[in-house]
């Protein structure tokens, strides 16, 4: 079987501009990210979706020194950059991963890809219930579903969000297009947020890397969090999914 990992990253960030690049020592948030998606068991290849921006040479420049691929496509269609990046490969299942997440567990990478393998999911993910720390965000889905969906999807937040069209018309949603599941986690840390959208999730993530490193597991990482109320303060004002509910009133408008 078949399985290609995707994340996207990008230069341009409204709300923390160059957040891939920023680095914590002399390590950028992205190459920890890469490191950390490449210790899955699974998947056969990862390949960075990037674009065509100004400065992408340093997101291109750190994959290829880690042996991920890299594709550049339209900036604000990440439906298509995705699907352009594997239509060739036509890989069983396609992983997508956000370079937002410096601290994804290579472990529940796994767990979500098994999940949806045996289970002989269209798509799954551990996002259609939040259970798990945003910035552990993991979706795992059939070729044929990204192409479904890279076919038929006509609004902005579809294509810029890449699978609300495949999750919104599955079966967990009550749909019939595409039968799907989630993962779940019974740690009670869904309300963490260990994602970098602004200064003070970067802070959060630099003070976690200082205590335990580049290489711990999740939990090691929530676990900490959620016993330190100090820490959980940095950054819990934020609202999750901003940048998806900013695309849905887009439409709207």
């Amino acid at each position: 079987m078949k399985i290609i990992a995707v994340t996207q990253a990008r230069i341009g960030s409204t709300r923390l501009p160059g957040k891939v690049l920023k680095t914590i020592g002399d390590v950028s948030l992205l190459q920890i990210h890469l490191e950390r998606v490449l210790r899955s068991k699974l998947i056969n290849k990862l390949i960075v979706a990037t674009t065509h921006e100004s400065g992408v040479e340093e997101i291109c420049r750190i994959a290829h020194n880690l042996n991920a691929d890299t594709y550049c496509g339209d900036t604000n269609n990440v439906l298509d950059r995705f699907y352009q990046s594997v239509k060739d490969i036509k890989p069983d299942y396609v992983v997508r991963v956000t370079s937002d997440c410096p601290l994804i567990d290579p472990e529940i990478v796994d767990d979500v890809i098994h999940f949806a393998t045996v289970n002989k999911l269209d798509y799954a993910s551990n996002t259609l219930l939040a259970t798990y720390p945003d910035g552990m965000d993991v979706e795992v889905f059939t070729f044929k579903a990204l192409e479904k969906a890279w076919l038929e999807a006509v609004l902005s937040s579809d294509k810029e969000h890449v699978t609300p069209y495949i999750w919104r018309n599955s079966t967990f949603k009550g749909g019939q297009l595409f039968r799907s599941d989630n993962v779940q986690s019974d740690l009670g840390y869904g309300s963490l947020r260990l994602t970098v959208d602004e200064p003070a999730d970067f802070e959060l993530i630099t003070r976690l890397i200082a205590s335990f490193g580049t290489r711990a597991s999740w939990k090691t990482y929530a676990r900490f969090v959620s016993q330190e109320p100090t820490l959980r303060q940095i950054n819990e004002h934020i609202t999750p999914n901003e940048g998806y509910l900013k695309s849905l009133h887009n439409d709207n408008i």
